[in-house]
Formats: C-alpha cells, structure tokens, sequence
C-alpha cells in the first residue's frame, strides 16, 4: 500500500503503460461486497523504484485527482480514510483494516493531530516534526521547515536527515545496554542486536501538536529470528518519510478536509473486533 498515485496521467496506450475504467469490488468488514463503477486504474510496463515479481500492484492513497481516495470520496461520504496496521512481527497473522469515508474518524481518548502541509508535490501527505527523544534525551531537528516529514504507508523504514539519524543512532546505543553487531554485511551496516527480548528505549516523535511513543516493536524489526536491527535510516534529502514500521499498532487517520492527520495507540490486532 503506498501514498502514490498510478503512474500514468491520461488515458490511452503509452510507451509506459495503460489507464482504464472498470467496476473494483471491495470486501467489507460486514462480509458484504462493495462494486465500484467507473474506477480509473494504471498498469505500468516500465515501473521505476524497488518493484518486485511479487507485488501485484500499489494502491493509490495520496492526494492526487487519480488515487482511490480522491476517486470514492463522494460515495464514501468524504475524502477521509484511516488504517491500522497490523505489526509484521508479531503472531497475530491477520490483514490490517483500512476505513473509507464516513466512520474512518479517529476519535476518544488519547488521539493527537498533526496539520497537513501542502507543498508542490501535492500527492504525499506533508507534516512537519520537531524532533525526536530516546528515552528523556530530546534530539531537536535543527532549521526544520514546515512539512519536513511525508507519513507514507508505502515505505518500511523511518528516513531522517543524515545529522539527526547519526544522533538518535548514537543516542540508541548509550542507552541499550547490550553489545550492536558489527562487521556483518547481511545487515547493511544497521544497529543490529542479538536479542529476543528488546524493551527499550521508546522513542517519541514530535511533530508539531502530535507526540508519538513508539516502543521497540514499532522501531526495531527482525531481519533473523534471533537479531533485531534499527528500523531508522537516513536520507540525503531535507523530507524525511514516516514508515510504515512506525505506523503501527496506531490508529491513523487522514481528513483530507479537515487537513489533519490523527493518532491513536491502539493494539492493531484487537481492532478487528472493533470494526
């Protein structure tokens, strides 16, 4: 699932691919169906980025006129929509739950909001953080410009700016008392731990209204049974991403209307009851 939008932006037979209408049929949490008339979708035949055998396809949920947001807004009831994702390390194997429309809101206790930005590239879903702590210790993200941050389901890691992913790696490693893995190159040089048992730290992100506490399982991920590795990256560019890893176990909204993003801890698994 990724915030793009198909790749091609008019209709007819290109070099790259094609666009065409059809009926899409979703499954409802009901057990019903749900026919959608008139859907516009692509099918890339020279595709750009880390695409694999085994992906069938993207699902546009960006701001774009041509993502599945933007195309059953008026049959959903609004352009709004919220997910909860399921962590990928867990023994819960079931699908996250995604809401369209009417009845996505995150509400009750415990949410908190973050504005939107819109910037030129309008698809992506801008916000802006301040900065970040591990455990007490507040690493600010110093000149940070409005809409610094693109929250993008599509992406696994967390991307940050190389000056603060160097300290929020330093600072993580003064605070795990175990010794990282070094020299092995199947972990791309991440902060990796032999471990079963990770705890600690939390990390909170602090976007501008909105602090988010994420605990090891949200900021670690298994590339081994036994080996936990940082799920923080950096990037060269001055907009980080927002993965997808850090995404879960929360309820996370996004009011294209209201233009806020929301945030509610919430254990992913349990909220298929919820639905």
């Amino acid at each position: 699932m990724s915030f793009g939008n198909p790749p091609i932006k008019y209709y007819g037979v290109m070099d790259t691919g094609l666009l065409a209408l059809d009926t899409i049929t979703l499954e409802s949490s009901s057990g019903g169906v749900i026919p959608l008339q008139y859907m516009i979708f692509g099918c890339g035949h020279n595709n750009l980025g880390n695409f694999y055998n085994q992906v069938m396809g993207i699902v546009g949920l960006g701001r774009g006129p041509l993502s599945l947001i933007s195309q059953i807004g008026s049959s959903f009831g609004g352009r709004r929509f919220s997910h909860c994702l399921v962590p990928y390390y867990s023994d819960y194997f079931l699908p996250s739950i995604m809401t369209f429309g009417s009845g996505s809101e995150v509400m009750g206790d415990g949410v908190v909001s973050t504005p939107l930005i819109t910037k030129e590239f309008r698809s992506h879903y801008y916000v802006t953080l301040k900065g970040i702590s591990v455990g007490d210790t507040y690493l600010s993200l110093h000149r940070f410009s409005k809409g610094n941050m693109i929250i993008d389901s599509g992406t696994t890691l967390t991307l940050l700016p190389q000056k603060l992913h160097d300290q929020v790696v330093d600072e993580v490693k003064k605070q795990v008392p175990l010794k990282p893995i070094i020299d092995d190159p199947q972990f791309g040089g991440r902060l990796c731990y032999r471990t079963l048992d990770l705890q600690e730290p939390i990390i909170t992100t602090h976007f501008e209204g909105a602090n988010i506490q994420l605990k090891p399982i949200q900021t670690f991920y298994q590339p081994k049974f036994d080996v936990f590795c940082f799920a923080f990256g950096s990037i060269s560019d001055s907009v980080g991403i927002y993965g997808n890893l850090a995404q879960t176990n929360y309820l996370i909204g996004f009011d294209l209307e209201k233009e806020v993003v929301s945030f509610k801890a919430t254990q992913c698994n349990l909220h298929h009851s919820l639905v």
